[in-house]
């Protein structure tokens, strides 16, 4: 209800061009757009686009609080969704959250799912608090273990893991091994950008 009274207050802009209506317009992020793939050691990665340009802008409006924004990405990521997949977002620093108010990645795994006729398990939980952003490649690369799985069990169930940026891929595989632990079965993530 909040949310709804705010929207007409404050109606959406667009992240790029700040054009009245969406969080992020076809404009300026056109629905239709090439998506990126690429191979990860052990994980298939679907992207949106590269983390460049419009998207750059959005992913940053986003990491700003942006909620508009993460209604735009999610339901365009509702398109890289399989329908009945297991979406389990991939969890920010306790910190970021409360800086934030949300989640980026899990309000993105909702948004994806409801669209896409999947479910969110949201269970995967960061156990060491230190963030990727700001490290140099080698030592995202050699970040490993900074996760724990708090949620039912994962026996043969398919996961398709969620974030917002994918820079080496290391978070992403970092989450796969926990989930493959808890018996899941992982060998793909969906992003909405990919740098």
């Amino acid at each position: 209800m909040l949310y709804a009274i705010l929207a007409t207050l404050f109606p959406p802009q667009c992240a790029v061009c700040n054009a009245v209506g969406s969080g992020l317009c076809d404009r300026c992020a056109p629905e239709g757009a090439a998506r990126v793939t690429a191979r990860l050691p052990t994980l298939r990665l679907a992207a949106l686009g590269r983390y460049e340009a419009s998207l750059r802008q959005a992913v940053l409006a986003l990491k700003a609080g942006r909620r508009d924004v993460a209604g735009e990405l999610g339901r365009r990521l509702a398109a890289c969704v399989e329908p009945a997949s297991v979406l389990v977002p991939v969890p920010t620093t306790r910190a970021r959250r409360l800086q934030r108010g949300f989640d980026g990645a899990a309000l993105l795994a909702q948004i994806a799912a409801d669209r896409a006729n999947a479910c969110v398990l949201p269970s995967l939980e960061q156990i060491a608090g230190d963030a990727q952003r700001g490290r140099d490649r080698s030592a995202r690369l050699a970040a490993c273990g900074r996760f724990a799985w708090r949620g039912e069990s994962l026996s043969g169930r398919r996961v398709v893991l969620l974030d917002d940026v994918a820079t080496t891929g290391a978070t992403l595989e970092d989450c796969a091994a926990t989930l493959r632990a808890a018996g899941g079965i992982v060998d793909e993530a969906v992003v909405v950008a990919w740098a």
